[in-house]
């Protein structure tokens, strides 16, 4: 058995798991990056990745596969910098345990990420929230769905996997009405929510009673929105939103990012919403 497979192994078992107590996003990236790379090198090698070892691996082979990423799959500078930090932290570990292959392993350490230019993250203007949130249909359960999850997010600016997380039991809405998250680093914090917003959530979560666990937005089947789910949803209401508001056409690169979905302007968030609370018979009730 070569020393790749066995350290490859320690390495998810005994350093992120462990030693590092990574969380399940952070592994299952790392998954992924290992998953590609090894699924390249056998390509290369003409070898089951099983049979392969640490030194074909080499420096060559590893700038190699982050070409593939970037000309065969089109992952963009940022995504081939992931991979890399991947492979980097596998093999950072393999040179405590196999200092045989300390050369081979240095190469690799040393290749650098790529420079990538930062897109400006944009807000959305107040006439831009108003139509957002007004394309949302309130006579279907989905449109009041969506209606809730977007102004839940324009006011509290959360992550789309912040968004996808969210239960029922995260909503408080009683005195000092709030929400609580765990976000990216798995940091926790609770966002004090405006009245307008808290007379939103009330509704929704009256309109369909459930457990304290189960999903703050749920699907039709009550399962939880995946991150490509709210992404669709909120393209559609923009695309709506755009007749009314042409603006939003040239705005909606800040929209669908994965790790800030809307955001928004908070001045005047409680008016823009209270302006689109078109839910006049639970509201009222």
């Amino acid at each position: 058995m070569s020393a790749l497979a066995p350290g490859l192994q320690a390495f998810f078992t005994d350093r992120l798991i462990g030693q590092r107590a990574a969380s399940p996003n952070t592994i299952g990236a790392y998954k992924t990056s290992l998953r590609l790379l090894l699924g390249f090198a056998a390509q290369r090698t003409a070898k089951a990745p099983a049979a392969l070892d640490i030194a074909e691996l080499d420096a060559p082979l590893i700038a190699a596969f982050l070409d593939h990423l970037e000309a065969d799959r089109h992952n963009s500078v940022a995504t081939r910098n992931n991979r890399l930090a991947a492979v980097h932290s596998l093999f950072a570990y393999l040179a405590l345990h196999h200092p045989e292959h300390a050369a081979s392993i240095q190469r690799v350490l040393a290749i650098p990420p790529k420079r990538t230019e930062r897109n400006l993250v944009t807000y959305l203007t107040d006439p831009e929230v108003d139509a957002l949130l007004g394309a949302c249909d309130q006579t279907s359960w989905t449109g009041r769905r969506d209606h809730a999850m977007f102004a839940l997010t324009v006011q509290t600016g959360l992550r789309i996997s912040e968004l996808a997380d969210l239960t029922r039991q995260d909503v408080a809405l009683g005195a000092g009405a709030n929400v609580h998250t765990v976000g990216k680093g798995r940091k926790e914090r609770r966002t004090p929510l405006v009245p307008a917003t808290r007379a939103v959530l009330k509704a929704w979560l009256g309109e369909r009673p459930g457990e304290p666990t189960d999903p703050l937005f749920p699907t039709v089947t009550g399962g939880r929105l995946s991150r490509d789910a709210i992404e669709r949803r909120l393209a559609l209401h923009l695309a709506a939103a755009a007749d009314r508001c042409p603006s939003l056409r040239a705005n909606t690169s800040p929209c669908t990012r994965s790790d800030t979905p809307l955001p928004c302007a908070r001045k005047k968030a409680e008016l823009q919403l209270m302006h689109h609370c078109a839910l006049p018979a639970i509201v009222a009730a």
